[in-house]
Protein backbone atom coordinates (compact mmCIF):
# COMPACT_ATOMS: atom_id res chain seq x y z
CA UNK A 1 0.00 0.00 0.00
CA UNK A 2 1.43 3.37 -1.03
CA UNK A 3 0.14 6.61 0.50
CA UNK A 4 2.29 8.58 -1.95
CA UNK A 5 3.64 7.38 -5.29
CA UNK A 6 7.23 8.50 -5.94
CA UNK A 7 8.01 8.54 -9.67
CA UNK A 8 11.74 8.68 -10.43
CA UNK A 9 12.91 10.88 -13.34
CA UNK A 10 16.65 10.19 -13.25
CA UNK A 11 16.62 8.59 -16.71
CA UNK A 12 14.55 11.40 -18.27
CA UNK A 13 14.96 14.77 -16.52
CA UNK A 14 18.45 13.64 -15.50
CA UNK A 15 19.26 13.25 -19.18
CA UNK A 16 19.59 17.04 -19.39
CA UNK A 17 22.46 17.03 -16.90
CA UNK A 18 23.95 14.00 -18.65
CA UNK A 19 23.78 15.88 -21.97
CA UNK A 20 21.55 13.08 -23.29
CA UNK A 21 24.53 10.70 -23.23
CA UNK A 22 23.10 7.72 -21.30
CA UNK A 23 24.31 4.37 -22.59
CA UNK A 24 22.29 1.19 -22.55
CA UNK A 25 24.55 -0.24 -19.85
CA UNK A 26 24.04 2.82 -17.65
CA UNK A 27 20.27 2.69 -18.07
CA UNK A 28 20.25 -1.00 -17.21
CA UNK A 29 22.22 -0.47 -14.02
CA UNK A 30 20.01 2.39 -12.82
CA UNK A 31 16.83 0.52 -13.77
CA UNK A 32 18.03 -2.56 -11.91
CA UNK A 33 18.65 -0.52 -8.79
CA UNK A 34 15.30 1.30 -8.96
CA UNK A 35 13.52 -2.01 -9.45
CA UNK A 36 15.28 -3.54 -6.45
CA UNK A 37 14.33 -0.53 -4.33
CA UNK A 38 10.66 -0.91 -5.22
CA UNK A 39 10.10 2.27 -7.23
CA UNK A 40 6.68 1.87 -8.84
CA UNK A 41 7.28 3.96 -11.99
CA UNK A 42 10.39 5.57 -13.42
CA UNK A 43 10.69 7.64 -16.56
CA UNK A 44 12.98 6.91 -19.51
CA UNK A 45 13.33 9.14 -22.59
CA UNK A 46 15.21 12.10 -23.96
CA UNK A 47 15.15 14.98 -21.48
CA UNK A 48 12.57 16.77 -23.63
CA UNK A 49 10.48 13.64 -24.00
CA UNK A 50 9.89 11.17 -26.80
CA UNK A 51 11.23 12.45 -30.10
CA UNK A 52 13.37 15.09 -28.36
CA UNK A 53 16.68 14.02 -29.88
CA UNK A 54 17.43 16.88 -32.30
CA UNK A 55 19.78 19.77 -32.93
CA UNK A 56 17.26 22.05 -31.20
CA UNK A 57 17.11 20.10 -27.95
CA UNK A 58 20.29 18.03 -28.05
CA UNK A 59 21.07 14.76 -29.78
CA UNK A 60 20.83 11.51 -27.81
CA UNK A 61 23.85 9.26 -27.81
CA UNK A 62 21.59 6.17 -27.97
CA UNK A 63 18.13 5.80 -29.49
CA UNK A 64 15.60 6.24 -26.68
CA UNK A 65 13.61 3.17 -27.72
CA UNK A 66 16.67 1.03 -27.07
CA UNK A 67 17.02 2.65 -23.65
CA UNK A 68 13.34 2.11 -22.83
CA UNK A 69 13.55 -1.51 -23.92
CA UNK A 70 16.70 -2.05 -21.84
CA UNK A 71 15.05 -0.54 -18.76
CA UNK A 72 11.93 -2.68 -19.20
CA UNK A 73 14.13 -5.77 -19.45
CA UNK A 74 15.54 -5.09 -15.98
CA UNK A 75 12.16 -4.70 -14.26
CA UNK A 76 10.18 -7.26 -12.34
CA UNK A 77 8.47 -4.78 -10.00
CA UNK A 78 8.91 -1.33 -11.50
CA UNK A 79 7.20 -0.04 -14.64
CA UNK A 80 8.67 2.33 -17.21
CA UNK A 81 7.03 5.68 -17.90
CA UNK A 82 7.65 8.08 -20.78
CA UNK A 83 7.15 11.80 -21.28
CA UNK A 84 5.54 13.16 -24.44
CA UNK A 85 5.37 16.85 -25.31
CA UNK A 86 3.01 17.30 -28.29
CA UNK A 87 4.90 19.01 -31.07
CA UNK A 88 8.20 17.46 -30.02
CA UNK A 89 6.88 13.91 -29.92
CA UNK A 90 3.99 12.52 -31.97
CA UNK A 91 1.47 9.73 -31.48
CA UNK A 92 3.70 7.30 -33.35
CA UNK A 93 6.43 7.85 -30.77
CA UNK A 94 4.03 6.84 -28.02
CA UNK A 95 2.97 3.73 -29.92
CA UNK A 96 6.63 2.80 -30.43
CA UNK A 97 7.32 3.23 -26.72
CA UNK A 98 4.46 0.89 -25.88
CA UNK A 99 5.80 -1.67 -28.33
CA UNK A 100 9.00 -1.94 -26.28
CA UNK A 101 7.23 -2.10 -22.93
CA UNK A 102 6.32 1.37 -21.60
CA UNK A 103 3.41 1.26 -19.13
CA UNK A 104 2.78 4.92 -18.31
CA UNK A 105 2.67 8.15 -20.31
CA UNK A 106 2.83 11.71 -19.05
CA UNK A 107 1.62 14.12 -21.69
CA UNK A 108 3.12 17.56 -21.07
CA UNK A 109 2.01 20.97 -22.30
CA UNK A 110 2.59 24.56 -21.35
CA UNK A 111 0.31 25.45 -18.44
CA UNK A 112 -2.15 27.29 -20.71
CA UNK A 113 -2.19 24.79 -23.60
CA UNK A 114 -3.75 21.57 -22.31
CA UNK A 115 -6.06 21.57 -25.34
CA UNK A 116 -3.23 20.47 -27.66
CA UNK A 117 -2.96 17.16 -25.78
CA UNK A 118 -6.44 15.70 -26.25
CA UNK A 119 -5.50 13.21 -28.97
CA UNK A 120 -2.34 12.12 -27.17
CA UNK A 121 -4.11 11.50 -23.86
CA UNK A 122 -6.91 9.66 -25.65
CA UNK A 123 -4.36 7.46 -27.41
CA UNK A 124 -2.51 6.78 -24.18
CA UNK A 125 -5.69 5.51 -22.55
CA UNK A 126 -6.54 3.43 -25.64
CA UNK A 127 -3.10 1.83 -25.41
CA UNK A 128 -3.79 0.84 -21.81
CA UNK A 129 -1.22 3.19 -20.25
CA UNK A 130 -1.43 4.86 -16.88
CA UNK A 131 -1.97 8.41 -18.13
CA UNK A 132 -1.08 11.77 -16.65
CA UNK A 133 -1.38 15.35 -17.84
CA UNK A 134 1.65 17.49 -17.05
CA UNK A 135 1.09 21.26 -16.77
CA UNK A 136 4.55 22.78 -17.28
CA UNK A 137 5.77 26.20 -16.15
CA UNK A 138 2.94 26.30 -13.60
CA UNK A 139 4.16 29.59 -12.14
CA UNK A 140 3.06 31.37 -15.33
CA UNK A 141 -0.68 30.96 -14.69
CA UNK A 142 -2.92 31.85 -11.81
CA UNK A 143 -4.94 29.26 -9.92
CA UNK A 144 -8.12 29.86 -11.94
CA UNK A 145 -6.32 29.06 -15.21
CA UNK A 146 -4.63 25.99 -13.73
CA UNK A 147 -8.01 24.65 -12.63
CA UNK A 148 -9.43 25.20 -16.14
CA UNK A 149 -6.49 23.45 -17.77
CA UNK A 150 -6.57 20.55 -15.30
CA UNK A 151 -10.26 20.04 -16.03
CA UNK A 152 -9.42 19.80 -19.73
CA UNK A 153 -6.79 17.13 -19.05
CA UNK A 154 -9.27 15.22 -16.90
CA UNK A 155 -11.97 15.46 -19.59
CA UNK A 156 -9.57 13.93 -22.12
CA UNK A 157 -8.96 10.96 -19.82
CA UNK A 158 -5.97 11.89 -17.65
CA UNK A 159 -5.91 9.87 -14.42
CA UNK A 160 -3.42 12.24 -12.79
CA UNK A 161 -2.79 15.94 -13.33
CA UNK A 162 0.63 17.32 -12.41
CA UNK A 163 1.48 20.82 -11.32
CA UNK A 164 4.95 21.19 -12.79
CA UNK A 165 7.35 23.81 -11.45
CA UNK A 166 9.59 23.67 -14.52
CA UNK A 167 11.54 26.79 -13.55
CA UNK A 168 11.92 26.03 -9.85
CA UNK A 169 10.23 29.40 -9.26
CA UNK A 170 7.33 28.57 -6.96
CA UNK A 171 7.42 29.19 -3.21
CA UNK A 172 5.83 26.67 -0.82
CA UNK A 173 2.67 28.70 -0.21
CA UNK A 174 2.18 29.02 -3.98
CA UNK A 175 2.47 25.25 -4.37
CA UNK A 176 -0.05 24.75 -1.56
CA UNK A 177 -2.50 27.14 -3.23
CA UNK A 178 -2.32 25.37 -6.60
CA UNK A 179 -2.52 21.80 -5.30
CA UNK A 180 -5.33 22.58 -2.87
CA UNK A 181 -7.32 24.26 -5.63
CA UNK A 182 -6.99 21.23 -7.89
CA UNK A 183 -8.03 18.90 -5.08
CA UNK A 184 -11.20 20.93 -4.72
CA UNK A 185 -12.07 21.09 -8.43
CA UNK A 186 -10.97 17.84 -10.13
CA UNK A 187 -11.62 14.24 -9.19
CA UNK A 188 -8.46 12.68 -10.59
CA UNK A 189 -5.26 12.31 -8.58
CA UNK A 190 -2.86 15.23 -8.32
CA UNK A 191 0.91 15.16 -8.85
CA UNK A 192 3.76 17.60 -8.35
CA UNK A 193 7.13 17.93 -10.09
CA UNK A 194 9.71 20.24 -8.50
CA UNK A 195 12.97 21.84 -9.57
CA UNK A 196 15.54 22.95 -7.05
CA UNK A 197 16.73 26.25 -8.53
CA UNK A 198 15.81 28.17 -5.37
CA UNK A 199 16.70 25.26 -3.06
CA UNK A 200 12.99 24.66 -2.44
CA UNK A 201 12.36 21.33 -4.20
CA UNK A 202 12.02 19.35 -0.95
CA UNK A 203 9.98 22.05 0.81
CA UNK A 204 7.69 22.43 -2.20
CA UNK A 205 7.23 18.67 -2.54
CA UNK A 206 6.26 18.37 1.12
CA UNK A 207 3.87 21.32 0.71
CA UNK A 208 2.29 19.54 -2.27
CA UNK A 209 1.82 16.32 -0.31
CA UNK A 210 0.35 18.17 2.63
CA UNK A 211 -2.10 19.88 0.27
CA UNK A 212 -3.19 16.55 -1.21
CA UNK A 213 -0.79 15.48 -3.98
CA UNK A 214 -0.40 11.71 -4.17
CA UNK A 215 2.13 11.53 -7.01
CA UNK A 216 5.46 13.29 -6.65
CA UNK A 217 8.67 13.19 -8.65
CA UNK A 218 12.21 12.61 -7.54
CA UNK A 219 15.60 12.02 -9.11
CA UNK A 220 18.62 10.13 -7.80
CA UNK A 221 21.21 12.56 -6.48
CA UNK A 222 18.69 15.26 -7.57
CA UNK A 223 19.94 14.83 -11.15
CA UNK A 224 17.91 16.97 -13.55
CA UNK A 225 17.67 20.17 -15.54
CA UNK A 226 18.80 23.40 -13.88
CA UNK A 227 19.64 22.65 -10.24
CA UNK A 228 17.87 19.32 -10.52
CA UNK A 229 14.78 17.88 -8.91
CA UNK A 230 13.69 16.69 -5.50
CA UNK A 231 16.25 14.08 -4.46
CA UNK A 232 14.60 10.65 -4.58
CA UNK A 233 16.57 9.04 -1.78
CA UNK A 234 16.06 12.09 0.44
CA UNK A 235 12.30 12.31 -0.08
CA UNK A 236 11.98 8.59 0.65
CA UNK A 237 13.81 9.11 3.94
CA UNK A 238 11.70 12.14 4.86
CA UNK A 239 8.42 10.41 4.04
CA UNK A 240 9.51 7.38 6.03
CA UNK A 241 10.07 9.61 9.04
CA UNK A 242 6.59 11.07 8.50
CA UNK A 243 5.12 7.54 8.40
CA UNK A 244 3.90 8.11 4.84
CA UNK A 245 4.14 4.83 2.96
CA UNK A 246 5.90 4.86 -0.42
CA UNK A 247 6.70 1.17 -0.86
CA UNK A 248 10.33 2.08 -1.53
CA UNK A 249 13.17 0.49 0.45
CA UNK A 250 15.37 3.24 1.90
CA UNK A 251 18.72 1.42 1.95
CA UNK A 252 18.28 0.15 -1.60
CA UNK A 253 17.38 3.59 -3.01
CA UNK A 254 20.40 5.11 -1.24
CA UNK A 255 22.59 2.38 -2.71
CA UNK A 256 21.52 2.97 -6.31
CA UNK A 257 21.99 6.72 -5.85
CA UNK A 258 25.46 6.48 -4.32
CA UNK A 259 26.93 3.37 -5.91
CA UNK A 260 25.37 3.47 -9.39
CA UNK A 261 24.29 7.01 -10.27
CA UNK A 262 26.94 9.12 -8.56
CA UNK A 263 29.91 7.68 -10.51
CA UNK A 264 28.13 8.41 -13.82
CA UNK A 265 27.45 12.08 -13.17
CA UNK A 266 29.26 14.51 -15.45
CA UNK A 267 29.32 17.20 -12.74
CA UNK A 268 27.86 17.69 -9.26
CA UNK A 269 24.19 18.58 -9.20
CA UNK A 270 24.30 21.87 -7.34
CA UNK A 271 22.72 25.30 -7.21
CA UNK A 272 25.03 27.47 -9.30
CA UNK A 273 24.72 31.19 -9.94
CA UNK A 274 23.06 30.51 -13.28
CA UNK A 275 20.59 27.89 -12.09
CA UNK A 276 19.73 30.07 -9.11
CA UNK A 277 18.89 32.86 -11.54
CA UNK A 278 16.60 30.49 -13.46
CA UNK A 279 14.50 30.08 -10.33
CA UNK A 280 14.65 33.79 -9.59
CA UNK A 281 13.65 34.84 -13.12
CA UNK A 282 11.25 31.96 -13.85
CA UNK A 283 13.18 30.40 -16.76
CA UNK A 284 12.64 26.85 -18.03
CA UNK A 285 15.23 24.66 -16.29
CA UNK A 286 16.40 22.82 -19.41
CA UNK A 287 17.69 26.15 -20.78
CA UNK A 288 20.72 26.00 -18.45
CA UNK A 289 23.28 24.26 -20.67
CA UNK A 290 22.14 26.22 -23.73
CA UNK A 291 22.57 29.45 -21.78
CA UNK A 292 26.09 28.51 -20.69
CA UNK A 293 27.03 27.85 -24.33
CA UNK A 294 25.47 31.09 -25.56
CA UNK A 295 27.22 33.13 -22.86
CA UNK A 296 30.59 31.73 -23.91
CA UNK A 297 29.89 32.18 -27.60
CA UNK A 298 28.95 35.86 -27.26
CA UNK A 299 31.09 36.76 -24.24
CA UNK A 300 28.23 37.91 -22.03
CA UNK A 301 27.05 37.19 -18.48
CA UNK A 302 24.77 34.13 -18.21
CA UNK A 303 22.72 35.93 -15.57
CA UNK A 304 21.89 38.77 -17.94
CA UNK A 305 20.65 36.26 -20.50
CA UNK A 306 18.45 34.51 -17.96
CA UNK A 307 16.92 37.69 -16.56
CA UNK A 308 16.00 38.81 -20.07
CA UNK A 309 14.56 35.39 -20.93
CA UNK A 310 12.44 35.61 -17.81
CA UNK A 311 11.29 39.11 -18.74
CA UNK A 312 10.26 37.83 -22.17
CA UNK A 313 8.39 34.91 -20.54
CA UNK A 314 10.05 32.34 -22.76
CA UNK A 315 8.87 28.73 -22.60
CA UNK A 316 10.17 25.32 -23.61
CA UNK A 317 10.66 25.11 -27.37
CA UNK A 318 12.11 28.61 -27.62
CA UNK A 319 15.73 27.59 -27.14
CA UNK A 320 16.66 29.67 -30.19
CA UNK A 321 15.71 32.76 -28.18
CA UNK A 322 18.64 32.11 -25.84
CA UNK A 323 21.12 32.85 -28.60
CA UNK A 324 19.09 35.79 -29.89
CA UNK A 325 19.08 37.33 -26.41
CA UNK A 326 22.81 36.71 -25.95
CA UNK A 327 23.54 38.35 -29.30
CA UNK A 328 21.38 41.38 -28.46
CA UNK A 329 23.11 41.82 -25.09
CA UNK A 330 26.48 41.66 -26.81
CA UNK A 331 25.35 44.28 -29.35
CA UNK A 332 24.48 46.78 -26.60
CA UNK A 333 27.90 46.56 -24.97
Amino acid sequence: MRDVHVLDVTLRDGSHSMQHSYTEAQVRSVARGLNKAGIEYFEVSHGDGLGGSSLQYGLSAVDELKLIEAAVDECSVSKVAVLLIPGIGVKGDLQNAVSVGAKMARVATHVTEADVAAQHINLSRELGLKTAGFLMMAHMADTKVIIEQAKLFESYGAEIVYVTDSAGYLLPHEVTERIRALKEHVSCEIGFHAHNNLSLAMANTLAAIEAGATYIDGSLRALGAGSGNTQTEAIIAVLDRLNIATGVHLYDIIDVANDVMAPMMLRPQEISGSSLMMGYAGVYSSFLLHTEKAAKQFGVDERDILVELGRRKTVGGQEDMIYEVAQSIRATK
